[in-house]
């Protein structure tokens, strides 16, 4: 730019840009490459408009103009502009070229952080696959589907994402799958593995967050700790991962997910115990949980998800065939409930288990659907209010209603087999008797070995009058829930004596039976006065099946006598 004295810009970031453009216009004139002689004129403007030549009168003389000049030295100038100009389109290529690169590594750098972190903060939802347990000891098994179980609770508080079920992603514990298989199945963008090792008092977690779309590893941390610290540690994990996902939390966000129950490992451990068999769903494992969750409960009496789960416990064990009755067990389930929401009123786990023992129990409807209600409106994602509310609303005749709040959690959970299982149930009720088949086996699916699935569909069919696939179907039932003599008998008896030999077999031999499905059996023989000995018996027990009155199709023998209505208003279900 000194050969352009004409510029006489103010050196600014726009008079670079000007003069940029100007020497731009130099180098591509042909006519400048004898610079000694010529210069450039440029227009007022900001780009230039005209390039005018004149001749300097100091650099040539009309005495040089004159002067002759031999061969040679025209020969020897033209050779030196050629080289000149070779070498100055052979610089600016090599220049060009390095620029070219420059800017094309530095774009392709930019966009790759650029869609890294658009990927990163485009995660809206997350599947936590079961913690593998890589102790080798099955004893610890506890301890991995109790984190897994702690860290989905943890991260399912988090504003603006959508973290999967314990029951949808416990489907592919002990499978071999890939992060691209769970996301497309489950459709999430993100998959949180881990491993879980103790030795003695040492716990290492190995916790892989991954993009279920390309396979890629988000992020990786391990954590060595001891196991008295596995209650921070969680917590820490979770607000690990709420960063790696770009999760904007507010102080009351970071508040819940900071939070713990207790602060007593010993009840910690005790807990995740007890959750370890209340999952399982017998008899048997209940009345296990049941014995984990007090100890729990009495190491750190202000524990309220422990109590939470002991209600829970409490309610399936007065709910199972040949459990202790439902006068000794409910009361303690509602003093825990009760207990839960003193020491936390915000708890939506503890208000649908409050709600489910003021239905099968206290039978005060109106009471139980407040607190149905309360439970969605503080954990929407809670699969079991949607589906006990979904009871609830079919116990009182609003089929539309009851149907629809089941799907809901479905839609929750498409994979959890008990909403599976709820909703197949709510349509035996509204008498969609085709659909309930049809949605039965759609959990068998998910499970072939779900023994509440195959109890579901014997009473169905028991309704379709299909009664040789009703004891087929709970002859399974039996079997996967450990009672082979049961199954047996159902089997034989059925052969022997068709459905009614069946009916008085189980009468006869099945003792630990609930007075409620013994009035069902007397109902079915055409036994009216023992059926409703048996059902003011239920009554007496305040028995959970008792709810059922209204709707159950295995009734419908019974309803048009005057003492069945009556029995509808003691309950207090509508007639």
């Amino acid at each position: 730019m000194k050969r352009c004295p004409a510029c006489n810009r103010v050196e600014t970031d726009d008079a670079l840009a000007f003069c940029r453009a100007d020497g731009t216009a130099l180098i591509n004139d042909s006519a400048s490459l004898g610079a000694d002689e010529r210069t450039a004129r440029f227009g007022s403007g900001s780009v230039a408009s005209e390039i005018e030549t004149r001749i300097l009168p100091q650099t040539v003389t009309d005495a040089d103009m004159s002067r002759p000049t031999g061969p040679t030295t025209v020969l020897d100038r033209q050779q030196t502009i050629g080289r000149t100009q070779e070498l100055t389109k052979h610089q600016r290529r090599k220049i060009l070229a390095a620029i070219t690169v420059l800017i094309l590594a530095a774009i392709a750098v930019s966009a790759y952080f650029y869609l890294a972190r658009k990927n990163i903060a485009a995660i809206q939802s997350v599947a936590v696959l079961p913690f593998v347990n890589a102790s080798g000891n099955a004893d610890v098994e506890y301890l991995s589907d109790g984190i897994t179980e702690s860290l989905i609770n943890s991260l399912s508080q988090l504003p603006n994402l959508s973290v999967k079920a314990r029951s949808t992603v416990f489907h592919y514990k002990g499978k071999d799958v890939t992060p691209q298989q769970v996301g497309s199945e489950l459709s999430v963008q993100a998959v949180l593995n881990g491993r879980v090792t103790q030795r003695g008092d040492q716990l290492t977690l190995s916790v892989e967050l991954v993009d279920a779309r390309t396979g890629n590893q988000i992020w990786g941390e391990q954590y060595n700790r001891m196991t008295a610290d596995l209650v921070s540690l969680q917590s820490e994990i979770a607000r690990d991962v709420s960063t790696k996902l770009r999760v904007k939390l507010s102080g009351a966000d970071k508040q819940k997910l900071a939070k713990n129950y207790t602060a007593n490992p010993e009840a910690y451990q005790l807990y995740l115990k007890g959750l370890f068999y209340s999952n399982k769903r017998t008899l048997k494992d209940s009345e296990i949980a049941v014995r984990y969750l007090q100890q729990a409960t009495a190491a750190d009496p202000s524990f309220a998800p422990a109590l939470v789960g002991l209600a829970d416990s409490y309610v399936y064990i007065a709910l199972s065939e040949g459990g202790a009755p439902a006068h000794e067990v409910m009361p303690k389930g509602r003093d825990a409930a009760l207990k839960a929401l003193t020491l936390n009123d915000g708890l939506g786990e503890a208000h649908a288990a409050l709600g489910f023992i003021l239905t099968c129990y206290d039978y005060d409807f109106a009471g139980a659907e407040r607190e149905y209600q309360r439970a969605i409106e503080l954990s929407p994602n809670f699969v079991n209010a949607h589906q006990r509310y979904s009871l609830l609303l079919t116990l009182l005749g609003r089929h539309e209603e009851s149907l629809a709040e089941a799907r809901r959690g479905l839609e929750i959970d498409p994979l959890s087999l008990i909403a599976n299982r709820g909703y197949g149930e709510r349509l035996i009720e509204a008498r969609r008797y085709e659909e309930a088949v049809a949605q039965l086996k759609k959990t068998l699916e998910l499970d072939s070995n779900f023994p509440l699935a195959y109890s579901s569909l014997a009473s169905v069919y028991q309704a379709q009058g299909d009664y040789a696939a009703s004891v087929e179907a709970i002859a399974k039932s039996y079997e996967l829930t450990g009672r082979p003599e049961y199954a047996a008998l159902a089997r034989e008896s059925f052969a022997k004596g068709g459905w009614s030999g069946y009916l008085r077999a189980m009468l006869e031999r099945r003792l630990d039976l609930r007075a409620y499905t013994r009035a069902t059996y007397h109902a079915a023989l055409g036994e009216r006065d023992k059926a409703f000995a048996e059902l003011n018996k239920a009554y007496e027990n305040r028995e959970g099946g008792l709810i059922r009155l209204k709707v159950d199709p295995r009734l419908d023998p019974l309803r048009d006598d005057p003492r069945f209505q009556e029995l509808l208003r003691r309950v207090g279900l509508p007639q």
